[in-house]
C-alpha cells in the first residue's frame, strides 16, 4: 500500500511544507539520509499548540501537538523528495522537544504522538530510535519541535 493510501486512511491532508522562519533549509538530503529541521505544531500556517506542558497545555494537547509536528515533517519530505513519501525505506531517528515546565516528566508520552503516527504511516519501517528533551521554551511558543532523519532507498 503506498503512503498516499496509508495517510489518506488516516485521514491525513499533508498541508503545504511552510518555509523556514529563519536561516537553514528545511532537509538536508546527504547520499540515502534525509534530515529534515525541526517542524513546529502548525496548522493553516500558524502554530496551533503554544505554552508549556505542566502548565497551560495538556498531556493530550502535546501528543496532538508532537502529531501536527510529524505530519509537517511529512510534508516537507512529499515536498523535497523527487519520490515523495514512498522513496522512504527507513525512519531512522525523530528527536522532540518539549517545552515544559521543571517539574514536568512525561517527555515520552507527549512524543509518542509523533512515534506512533510514524508506525501507522510507514509499518515496521517507521519504528526508530528517538530523543525526547525538555527544553524552556521553542520558537514562536510552539509548545512542542520535532525533528527526523529518513532513509531512501
Amino acid at each position: 500500500m503506498s503512503i498516499s493510501n496509508r495517510l489518506a486512511e488516516l485521514g491525513i491532508t499533508l498541508p503545504q511544507a511552510m518555509a523556514p522562519v529563519a536561516n537553514y533549509v528545511p532537509v538536508s538530503i546527504t547520499g540515502q539520509l534525509v534530515t529534515v529541521s525541526g517542524q513546529l505544531p502548525a496548522m493553516d500556517g500558524k502554530v496551533a499548540v503554544t505554552g508549556k506542558l505542566g502548565a497551560a497545555v495538556s498531556l493530550e494537547e502535546g501528543r496532538h501537538a508532537a502529531r501536527l509536528c510529524l505530519i509537517n515533517l511529512l510534508a516537507q519530505l512529499q515536498a523535497a523528495l523527487p519520490g515523495g513519501l514512498d522513496s522512504i525505506t527507513q525512519v531512522v531517528r525523530l528527536g522532540g522537544f518539549i517545552a515544559c515546565t521543571p517539574e514536568f516528566t512525561q517527555h515520552a508520552v507527549v512524543m509518542n504522538g509523533a512515534s506512533d503516527l510514524a508506525v501507522a504511516v510507514f509499518g515496521d519501517t517507521g519504528r526508530h530510535a528517538r530523543s525526547t528533551i525538555g527544553v524552556a521554551s521553542l520558537p514562536l511558543d510552539a509548545a512542542v519541535e520535532v525533528e527526523g532523519q529518513f532513509y531512501i532507498g
